[in-house]
């Protein structure tokens, strides 16, 4: 498949490398097709194996007990593993494990991978599911020793058997090639800098001549976004004219997605790149205010004069005014509302000519009471009213990597941001400062998804 490919598969205490550690490894590498070498090994973690970690690999503290550390087998693997290429299954998981565990005892280590999750769709695309259970059903692999390392080594290499009996070995070459495509970069990009991008969440930014700012992006992987941008399938012409202007880059490591999502934002907005251009804001955004003590009931605000406290009382978001009237009066059209009550029209004095045509109740002329045109109102723009403020004041909405190990707590106040924390003290003079709060679409739409989600993690401020 390709010239020297060595299969691998880890055993973990878990899921995060900074965190959980090995506890088995077992490899089959083969050379011109043949294969050269078979190992496999228990690992000693360290520390103590979950219950339900034990329960899913079969692996106890008492198997692992007098077993090597990582750092007595790590040579070993290292011969193993030289000039190969790294092939397994979600292959991120595995070698995010052996680049921390290498890590710790100051070895730099990147190999060329190969995901056999990606090589099982390309081959299979027609089945939905290629996590190891799904293989081994598909391809009726049985007496396999499910969740322990030479296990699932085994359960790829069957997969793989029966990929070049039914599809042929050009098939899988031609596969595996695409994926181990390696991007083309710029003469200007240090090579070496690509290579000390970190896998973690954050953001980044493309500078061209004079350092002028083009591009500013954010990814949950970095280094995977970044090459993605010089992979030959990005084949626009604006991609093509972005690659070439590119002279240097830099990067910003973030706790998490959205800090890399606020800090993407903010740094667009401060450098304006030329290639961030879907990203710049409509400077017209407007809204509407309801307020039955008021004739009319309803009025624009202009986004700059919307108070985020109010935010109740607020129906839609319209990049203009002409978009906001339009919606507006279809709303009353379908409602059967007095568009000259809402201030829409002007009919001088009397019944409207909706009414006349029937397309209004009449409180125009007394037929309606204010009172009941006025609740109707409000219920026709029930599917338009934007979120009210659902804390009684400030939060804090904290992230932190184990990757990387940063800790960022983001303060927010009636749906404005208000910044970050990245200390016990920044966090004190977030909580307790007094800002004029000023109403942003963008941070209103993200918050409103952020904290939908489950594993969002909320703090009441101060506290």
């Amino acid at each position: 498949m390709l010239p020297s490919i060595t299969f691998l598969d880890l055993e973990t205490t878990g899921a995060t490398p900074l965190k959980d550690r090995i506890t088995e490894i077992a490899l089959v590498r083969f050379d011109d097709g043949v294969e050269t070498a078979r190992w496999q090994t228990l690992v000693n973690p360290q520390m103590g194996i979950p219950p339900f970690i034990q329960s899913l690999t079969g692996i106890n503290n008492a198997m692992v007990e007098h077993a090597p550390a990582f750092s007595e087998v790590a040579s070993q693997l290292l011969a193993f593993l030289e000039g190969t290429v790294l092939a397994a299954h979600n292959v991120r998981f595995d070698y995010g494990f052996l680049k921390t565990e290498f890590k710790r005892m100051g070895i730099n280590f990147q190999p060329k991978v190969l995901c056999t999750v990606k090589l099982s769709r390309l081959l299979y695309p027609a089945h939905f599911s290629h996590g190891i259970d799904a293989i081994v059903a598909r391809h009726n692999i049985e007496g396999l020793a499910r969740h322990r390392a030479m296990g699932d080594v085994e359960a790829i290499l069957r997969m793989l058997a029966d990929a070049r009996r039914q599809l042929g070995e050009s098939v899988i070459e031609a596969a595996a090639q695409k994926l181990m495509a390696s991007p083309v970069l710029p003469p200007h990009i240090d090579v070496n800098l690509i290579g000390e991008l970190p896998e973690t969440p954050g953001v980044y930014q493309f500078y061209g001549e004079n350092d002028s700012p083009l591009y500013i992006g954010k990814g949950s992987n970095m280094r995977a976004r970044v090459l993605s941008h010089f992979s030959s399938e990005r084949a626009t012409g604006r991609d093509k004219r972005l690659v070439q202007e590119i002279k240097r880059l830099e990067w910003v490591p973030t706790a998490g997605e959205l800090s890399a999502v606020i800090l993407e934002s903010r740094l667009i907005r401060e450098r304006a790149p030329v290639y961030n251009r879907q990203m710049r804001r409509e400077r017209q955004l407007c809204s509407w205010l309801l307020d039955p003590s008021a004739q009319p009931m309803v009025r624009l605000v202009d986004e700059d004069d919307i108070d985020p406290s109010q935010m109740d009382r607020m129906f839609g978001t319209f990049k203009n005014r002409h978009q906001a009237t339009e919606a507006m009066r279809k709303i009353a059209q379908k409602n059967r509302l007095c568009l000259k009550t809402l201030g829409l029209e002007n009919d001088g004095d009397g019944a409207c000519l909706a009414y006349q045509l029937k397309r209004c109740k009449g409180v125009c002329c007394g037929h309606e009471s204010a009172e009941i045109h006025g609740l109707r109102l409000q219920q026709a723009l029930i599917a338009h009213k934007l979120k009210a403020w659902p804390f009684v004041g400030k939060i804090g909405i904290e992230e932190y990597s184990l990757e990387n190990d940063i800790r960022q707590i983001h303060v927010f106040e009636h749906w404005v941001y208000l910044g970050v924390a990245d200390s016990d003290d920044s966090l004190q003079a977030l909580s307790t400062q007094i800002t004029t709060l000023k109403f942003d679409l963008d941070t209103y739409k993200l918050l409103v998804k952020v904290l939908a989600q489950k594993k969002t993690r909320v703090l009441n401020l101060p506290f």
